[in-house]
């Protein structure tokens, strides 16, 4: 098989190599998503800081993390498509100025309110940039080698994000937590203006025939929203049950109205053919799977290392940050494996280990010391290496060029959904687990109890792609690409 840097199939205009300019677009557009792993990272740590100097309610505490939640997961979808259909350089400058914007307004905040509009509409801004982001690299790079290499950059400093985060935003918190949100302004400019001369479009924006599908969009946009909120309020199961459920029912009703739509649609929002490519819902299946057992576990790690152990934000930060190994392993050692094993083989690899790292911190207790917490952390970042880029390019290959933004929204609002979940299954069980005790031993019995929901997220990830490759050996090939996308622009 032909090298990165060697594809024999590159079209003509579009180099065989990573010239500097490619690489200055891939730096600009990992900047990008780099910058939002760890935005919501450091706000995370930064929460205490931020109760106690503008003096919030629990509720409205919360309230300043689902709105963020709920902007992302809510409009993902929507913004997907809207870059293949206004122009993904278009969406990602736009956006990412909103992003700007309203970050500052977040560390210029003096009231819970205004935390919550901010939250919200960073949330939206990254809705719209993030799939933006990713439909520039799959449709800027050729199909192949040339942008597996380049996906598996963007996975890796992506899920560096989430943890360089930690360590950043208990730093920053020190001097301020105000500038928890200023840092990502300074950073998200830098890269705007790098962006701009940069980033071309790839290709001309999709015309939809018979107008604009603004009864899906609607329907769509409402369901996430809903869907979104029902999972956050999952978090905290014995307030409002009888709400929550009305909140689910009215979700997948207005989904179900979404897909009425979409199939009498004549330019529907989300073309209902691409859910029967069985590699792209596998893979948004195990990204959502991966996103569970990551953010869970984060969760859960946080929790019984500060507030059962004592260990500061930066402590914590230090001890998950071998984590962002991936962002060594995903450019270097996994594009090999690849080559050599397949996507499928890689992502179930991921999962195995990934199931083992979390099944180590199983019997973590008062007195466990990091050097025994170590071989989980270092798993679960080998885990991601193996698994996050592959998944990536699972979930974007072979997809028509016209969809890739459609695709790019699909995999993140599986992950956005997945990180939920995730979060609020943890919760839910380690609050069940707890079962209104307050002492110390029954504290680290429900973080053990809580502790099998990553465990369970990574086996069902590994059955999802075992699955597949069953498949893929009673037919003996892979699935066609349903089209070859032309590649076009961006590292012109």
């Amino acid at each position: 098989m032909s090298t990165p840097e060697s594809p024999p199939d590159a079209p003509s205009g579009v180099p065989a190599r990573m010239d500097a300019r490619a690489w200055g677009v891939l730096f600009v557009l990992c900047g990008a998503i780099f910058l939002e792993g760890v935005d919501i990272a450091m706000l995370n740590v930064a929460l205490p800081a931020i109760r106690a100097d503008l003096g919030l309610s629990t509720g409205m505490l919360s309230g300043v993390v689902s709105a963020y939640v709920l902007g992302y997961g809510g409009f993902m979808l929507l913004g997907g498509r809207a870059a293949d259909l206004l122009g993904r350089r278009r969406m990602f400058l736009f956006w990412l100025a909103v992003f700007v914007l309203f970050s500052g307004l977040g560390g210029l905040a003096t009231e819970g309110w205004m935390l919550l509009l901010a939250r919200f509409m960073t949330g939206v801004a990254a809705a719209f940039m993030a799939p933006a982001g990713l439909s520039l690299i799959t449709t800027g790079f050729p199909e192949g080698p040339l942008r597996d290499r380049a996906l598996l950059v963007y996975a890796g400093v992506a899920s560096a994000g989430f943890s360089l985060g930690l360590v950043a935003g208990g730093l920053l918190t020190a001097i301020g937590w105000r500038w928890v949100f200023f840092a990502p302004v300074v950073l998200a400019t830098v890269i705007l203006l790098l962006a701009i001369p940069l980033i071309k479009d790839t290709g001309t924006p999709v015309r939809a025939r018979g107008g604009f599908d603004l009864a899906g969009t609607i329907t769509v946009t409402g369901a996430m929203l809903l869907l979104v909120y029902g999972v956050v309020r999952l978090e905290h199961p014995g307030r409002g049950a009888a709400l929550t459920a009305v909140t689910f029912a009215a979700g997948l009703a207005l989904l179900a109205a979404f897909a009425v739509i979409e199939r009498r649609s004549s330019a529907p929002l989300v073309r209902p053919g691409i859910l029967r490519n069985g590699s792209l819902v596998r893979a948004n299946a195990a990204a959502g799977l991966l996103a569970a057992g990551f953010f869970g576990f984060q969760f859960l790690a946080t929790l019984y290392l500060q507030e059962l152990r004592g260990w500061s934000t930066v402590e914590t930060g230090l001890a998950l940050l071998v984590v962002s190994i991936d962002a060594v392993l995903a450019p270097t050692v996994t594009p090999r494996l690849v080559r050599r094993f397949g996507t499928a083989r890689v992502i179930f690899g991921g999962f195995v280990l990934a199931t083992a790292g979390y099944a180590l911190f199983l019997p973590v207790g008062p007195d466990t010391v990091y050097a025994a917490m170590f071989p989980t952390v270092l798993l679960i970042g080998l885990a991601f290496a193996l698994v996050y880029g592959p998944v990536t390019i699972a979930a974007t290959e072979g997809v028509a060029e016209e969809e890739q933004g459609l695709a790019g929204g699909l995999l993140y609002t599986a992950f956005q959904f997945g990180a939920a979940i995730g979060i609020s299954a943890v919760t839910a069980v380690q609050v069940a687990a707890l079962a209104g005790s307050g002492t110390a031993a029954d504290g680290f019995a429900s973080i053990r109890t809580a502790a099998l929901v990553p465990v369970v997220a990574s086996v069902l990830g590994g059955a999802v792609i075992a699955f597949g490759l069953r498949t893929r050996g009673r037919t003996g090939t892979a699935p066609a690409p349903t089209t070859t996308p032309e590649v076009t622009g961006a590292v012109r």
